[in-house]
């Protein structure tokens, strides 16, 4: 037995007399969906038929919970651009949110390097470092790390634009070629290189952005020769420059790195895109790199691609006041929150990337693209 709305006892058994499907036609499942319910105003049961229906009308919206808009954020990071839903797929990527890796390669500082600090660093840095290494270079580790996981690891957290700065060691007589913050890497670049072209075998459909910048100690020889390397490893995966890519077109033809090179040199190659500008604050409080970038929007965002530096910089000063800290320790206990500035974003680069949810988050940003389209 069940109670029908009007209290009064009803077999099932009793229901089933009437042939005909009493299912609302908008429930789903129901094997007539498209078609028209029947109609039961000339049926003897028309008081069963219509407490049925009501009492069925009821469980479904009292037992179905609603369903929740699921958020870009929740995809898989691994592979979220093959994930994104099809109305992004034809969307410029200089207007999708993508995530970024602020010095992507300084989880392998070389702690044993004996070169020099980079020529870069203010000259009492310098100085210190040459008369004081053993004391000083501690702090110089702790300050130069931005990221802490290993280039595959940022790949399958979601991160799509690597910041590659690349330097010729001081009084090396081999052309190997490094990435350098402060210090020098362990890794060569062609190591590195030949590790993401091996993820993105596996994930033919993501696309990455690889910009190579900050050329320190590079000859005509060596730019000539790291340009050879770039091409030998990603080969027929190099986007040549145009003006408009989708994820839609890229896919279409096979394509899924674009190379940045802020040299002369791309220029002349048509498979060097030009340097892409770098929004960087140059602050280390979150609030006045809020405000600094406020300022910016009022003139507009650049054209085609460009990037906003979330990573809080330290100097001298605030390094030699708070000498138990790291660079992890300003970045975590001041994070920026890139909604903040949802609507005129493309690559939103920052420092341990694999903290705080900060990939989902920019990942997320896309959905604003959503309701427009």
């Amino acid at each position: 037995l069940r109670l029908s709305t009007d209290k009064q006892p009803v077999h099932e058994d009793h229901l089933q007399q009437d042939n005909r499907d009493i299912t609302p036609s908008w429930i789903p499942g129901n094997r007539r969906y498209d078609a028209p319910g029947p109609l039961c105003s000339s049926s003897p049961g028309l008081s069963r038929c219509f407490q049925a229906e009501l009492r069925r009308t009821l469980e479904f919206s009292m037992f179905s919970p609603p369903k929740r808009e699921s958020s870009l954020g929740e995809l898989p990071m691994e592979s979220w651009m093959s994930l994104l839903p099809p109305p992004l797929w034809d969307t410029p990527l200089s207007q999708l949110a993508i995530p970024g890796s602020h010095n992507a390669i300084t989880y392998c500082l070389d702690m044993n390097d004996r070169s020099p600090v980079d020529l870069t660093q203010p000259d009492l840095l310098q100085k210190l470092d040459k008369f004081m290494k053993p004391l000083i270079r501690p702090f110089v580790y702790k300050w130069a790390i931005t990221q802490e996981v290993g280039i595959k690891q940022q790949l399958d957290s979601g991160v799509r634009y690597c910041d590659l700065r690349i330097a010729h060691r001081p009084n090396d007589t081999s052309t190997d070629l490094y990435f350098y913050h402060g210090v020098y890497t362990a890794l060569t670049v062609e190591a590195v290189l030949l590790e993401i072209r091996q993820w993105m075998d596996a994930h033919p459909r993501e696309v990455l952005i690889l910009s190579f910048s900050h050329f320190l100690g590079l000859s005509p020889e060596l730019h000539t020769l790291l340009i050879s390397t770039i091409r030998s490893v990603f080969a027929s995966k190099l986007c040549p420059k145009t003006e408009v890519l989708t994820l839609r077109n890229l896919w279409a033809r096979g394509l899924s790195v674009i190379v940045s090179y802020e040299h002369v040199l791309s220029c002349s190659s048509a498979d060097l895109w030009p340097h892409i500008p770098y929004w960087w604050a140059n602050k280390c409080r979150a609030e006045e790199l809020i405000q600094e970038f406020e300022s910016r929007k009022q003139s507009g965002r650049p054209g085609g691609f460009f990037v906003t530096g979330m990573n809080l910089t330290e100097d001298l000063k605030y390094i030699c006041t708070h000498p138990t800290e790291s660079l992890k320790d300003l970045v975590l206990g001041a994070a920026a929150e890139p909604r903040l500035w949802g609507g005129s974003l493309n690559i939103i680069a920052g420092d341990f990337i694999t903290e705080s949810g900060f990939v989902p988050t920019v990942v997320s940003l896309n959905e604003k693209l959503l309701k427009h389209s």
